[in-house]
């Protein structure tokens, strides 16, 4: 956390405010974000799987070349190769659907009390994702229908201060009458 140190730093803040920032941001940042250590495993392991699918297919299909004529053999190849189609189109789909699952906790946020089930509630498949891993389309709508709806899942807005109250009264000369106790006890230390 020394870059953002700095950052506060040249910002202008002291260095007690500094410290209960980074304090603060040391106490919240795992509750949103992912360590960089875990990531870096996961893309590793991702690019490892992927890296042994296409080793493979390729096995497979250098099998394929040398096992011509042999008709048992070229089923069981054949059987192989859906095989490995069927469980690489299986990981894009679970692929897709957390890239889903994590964008919509992302955009859904604090908003939710349990953004598990709210997404639940949502037709994931009205839902498009970007590139970059952000919602494109599709979310807006569904969040407000499901607000209406089900408004029990998120957190309640927090409008701006409301002071209660009476009104004051406008200023001017009061208009009212003379209180005659009023001006008896105001005439009585006047005198004095």
């Amino acid at each position: 956390m020394d870059w953002l140190k700095e950052l506060l730093k040249n910002a202008g803040l002291d260095e007690s405010k500094i410290d209960g920032l980074i304090g603060d941001v040391n106490k919240e940042l795992p509750k949103h974000f992912v360590p960089k250590s875990q990531y870096n495993d996961v893309v590793d392991a991702r690019k490892k799987a992927e890296k042994e699918v296409t080793d493979r297919d390729k096995q497979l299909a250098d099998l394929k070349e040398a096992a011509k004529g042999n008709e048992d053999l070229q089923a069981q190849i054949k059987k192989l190769q859906d095989d490995n189609k069927t469980a690489k189109e299986k990981y894009e789909a679970e692929l897709k659907d957390l890239q889903l699952t994590t964008a919509l906790k992302l955009a859904l946020g604090s908003d939710v009390h349990d953004a598990d089930y709210a997404i639940s509630q949502l037709d994931k498949s009205k839902i498009e994702i970007g590139e970059d891993g952000s919602i494109k389309a599709g979310l807006e709508d569904q969040v407000k229908s499901l607000r209406e709806s089900k408004a029990f899942l998120f957190k309640p807005e927090t409008p701006g201060a409301t002071f209660k109250g009476a009104k004051p009264a406008e200023g001017g000369s009061g208009g009212g009458a003379v209180d005659p106790v009023a001006a008896e006890i105001s005439s009585i230390f006047s005198q004095r």
